[in-house]
């Protein structure tokens, strides 16, 4: 039996009001496992999806509201289109903890290996998408560097067939999204466009964001040969509300609609470009090149810092992914490939104003210059896999090794010094900037995966695997007071894993235990240093299930339960944090939704989402008590062609905080929710 290719039944297609009411079970395919098309159950990994279909329920104006469907994943949702993400793991904040997952459209990482940013996930066309795919757990012997807990994939629409859609979304606080899709089919080409304008004035005083995106698709199909090619661009101009401070504040309505950071704001903009050709030599060869192309460019007011700096950055690449797909026999596949990358990046931060405050920081935060940087990386990565299947046994064996080069160009006098070289008082000034040179790391990525079909269409899988991230240029390159030079390794990490997935009847499942040690934690310890001796550890266990309870009910439930713990000795404000949990790592999330096909023409679903208390710092000295949602969705097919739904969100209208955060300068601080607000969306077909 071969499981890789099996035309099993591995999901349910729940959405639809076409196929909702019969409870159609569909194929769940994933992409993102392995960059072909294959069924996802049978794999010795797990990828979540999240359907077309869940997102036109959903509308999200945030890809946080999606991706609460997915067990480990915890995207906490800051101001604006910007965000902190978390999967199978605390939340990352920090100049380079963005290098902890990998975030890709089509399967392209949406920013080069070495400079991530935070919230790049705005720059990827999620308001078009296709469906959203979650690898879990590390997936660097595929993709290499940054995707040490997962790879978050959105997949865009092939749009190159015959079609014309227009639609709109209205809500609360002054927001509104226009969607425009169309295409033409020539035959063995075609040509598709889709294109979002999102305007939403917010919830806050003086927030809101401006954004713009298109995605392009053209394809080509010959006798052996296929190109599909894409581009997408996107503008963002925001206006960004800050932290508001003070226990709790997020209960108080004036505190929480306030902003104390007018001035705070991001403008972005990204373009890709990329072409997917696959060749079939013969039935048992098979060879994928995708070149593709980025040019990046971002500035935005660091409002969270001393004297608050603005950033610029910006980068320029083009890359290649390449496999030779080689059938060995029926039941072994050989994958080899070659991945790389050339990247052009620059880092500009500087302070137009005095800094204002305590004495202490008026005299070591200057104003003027503090970074001014070039640095030129190259990526080149070798990877193989073999699949092999013995009888109901799937073995999946590969690894990758990659190389990575910085060239740093400092374009300022190095050291810890104003622009102008002279020094600061009560100690030295807060940046150090480090002479030029050249960084090189070097990591191999291995992977072992079985997966044992015990019953028609249901799984047991276990996997050992191991993922790594360079140092980002941020954390070898932007350092801060006596540091001249980050002497960093690359973090690893090492993780095993086990459960049960499949379809039984009416229930799709699955059940996920994992155990993941991380060394090398790149951290700034309390001089400010970039170090990285620090441990962690990480053990979860994930629950996906979905099921018709009738042929017009159906029920989707996500959760998990985690703990993850520091495993290292450091004193912060006199406390050894080993073995204290990591802040910002709740304990207990969990999804729940029931889907009701009310009739033919009138799908209403009901969602719960709960979050568990957190300690907000390394100490657990402070923490946010957790908060439970509920949200209700509703769609109506009028005609064939229109559709309109209605949803309102925080039903129960409660009060609570995207992000709780504690530092000793400002104590408790938040990102406040939005109250109770409502979106009526339509969609038409001609």
């Amino acid at each position: 039996m071969k499981l890789l290719f099996l035309p099993a039944l591995t999901g349910l297609q729940l959405l639809s009001l076409q196929s909702y009411a019969a409870t159609t079970e569909l194929e769940h395919i994933t992409t993102t496992a392995s960059r072909t098309e294959v069924l996802a159950d049978p794999l010795p990994v797990v990828v979540s999806n999240i359907s077309k279909q869940q997102l036109a329920l959903i509308a999200p104006t945030h890809i946080e509201q999606a991706l609460k469907q997915v067990a480990g994943a915890n995207l906490q949702h800051g101001n604006g289109q910007e965000y902190l993400p978390a999967l199978r793991s605390p939340v990352f904040s920090g100049a380079g903890a963005c290098g902890g997952l990998l975030t890709a459209e089509d399967g392209i990482p949406l920013r080069a290996a070495g400079f991530c940013n935070i919230n790049e996930l705005f720059e990827a066309h999620t308001e078009m998408a296709e469906r959203i795919e979650i690898l879990k757990g590390p997936g660097s012997a595929l993709y290499g560097s940054n995707a040490v807990h997962g790879v978050i994939n959105v997949i865009t629409p092939d749009s190159t067939y015959d079609h014309n859609r227009f639609g709109f979304d209205y809500g609360s606080f002054g927001y509104t999204r226009y969607k425009l899709g169309s295409g033409h089919d020539f035959g063995q080409q075609g040509f598709g466009i889709n294109a979002s304008i999102t305007r939403d004035t917010g919830y806050r005083d003086d927030e809101g964001v401006d954004q713009e995106k298109v995605s392009l698709r053209h394809r080509f199909d010959g006798a052996n040969l296929t190109v599909n090619s894409g581009l997408t661009y996107t503008h963002l101009d925001q206006q960004t509300a800050g932290y508001i401070e003070g226990f709790e504040s997020y209960k108080d309505e004036d505190i929480a609609q306030s902003n104390p950071n007018p001035d705070a704001f991001r403008k972005a903009r990204s373009l890709r470009i990329w072409s997917k050709i696959n060749w079939s030599r013969d039935e048992n060869n098979t060879f994928t090149f995708t070149p593709y192309i980025r040019d990046q460019s971002m500035t935005f007011f660091k409002h969270f810092l001393p004297g608050t700096p603005l950033e610029e950055n910006a980068q320029q690449g083009v890359g290649l992914q390449s496999s030779w797909q080689h059938k060995l026999s029926d039941s072994s596949h050989l994958t080899m490939g070659f991945d790389g990358e050339l990247t052009d990046a620059d880092f500009l931060q500087y302070q137009d104003s005095p800094t204002e405050g305590s004495a202490f920081l008026v005299a070591t935060v200057p104003q003027g210059k503090h970074y001014d940087y070039q640095v030129t990386s190259t990526l080149l990565a070798p990877f193989i896999n073999l699949d092999w299947q013995l009888n109901d046994l799937l073995i999946s064996l590969g690894g990758r090794y990659e190389r990575m080069r910085y060239d740093h160009q400092n374009q300022m006098l190095a050291g810890r010094t104003k622009e102008d070289g002279t020094q600061c008082t009560m100690g030295g000034c807060r940046y150090s900037r480090p002479a030029s040179g050249v960084n090189r790391f070097t990591n191999f990525s291995p992977k072992l995966g079985l997966s044992y079909q015990y019953a028609d269409n249901q799984f047991f899988y276990a996997n050992a695997s191991e993922g790594y991230r360079a140092p980002q240029a941020a954390e070898l390159y932007q350092l801060q007071r006596e540091q001249n030079v980050a002497d960093l390794k690359s973090e690893i990490a090492k993780n095993l894993e086990l459960g049960l997935k499949g379809q039984q009847a009416k229930l799709h499942y699955v059940l996920s235990i994992y155990a993941m040690n991380k060394k090398n934690t790149i951290f700034r310890d309390s001089d400010f240093y970039y170090v990285n001796d620090g441990q962690t550890q990480h053990r979860g266990i994930e629950l996906e299930l979905a099921y018709a309870i009738t042929s017009s009910l159906s029920m989707q439930f996500a959760a998990s339960h985690a703990k993850h713990t520091y495993s290292y000795n450091q004193m912060l404000g006199g406390v050894n944090i080993n073995g204290n949990l990591i802040d910002t790592a709740p304990r207990n999330i969990a999804n729940l939704q029931l889907l009701w096909q009310a009739n033919d023409m009138t799908r209403i679903g009901l969602e719960l989402h709960t979050t568990s208390s957190y300690f907000t710092d390394p100490e657990n000295q402070h923490s946010y008590e957790g908060h439970s949602l509920v949200n209700l969705r509703a769609a109506w097919q009028l005609t064939p062609k229109l559709t309109v739904t209605a949803r309102i969100n925080n039903l129960t209208d409660e009060h609570y905080a995207e992000r709780a955060d504690y530092t000793t300068f400002s104590g408790d601080r938040y990102f406040p929710g939005r109250p109770r607000n409502a979106m009526l969306s339509a969609s038409y077909q001609f």
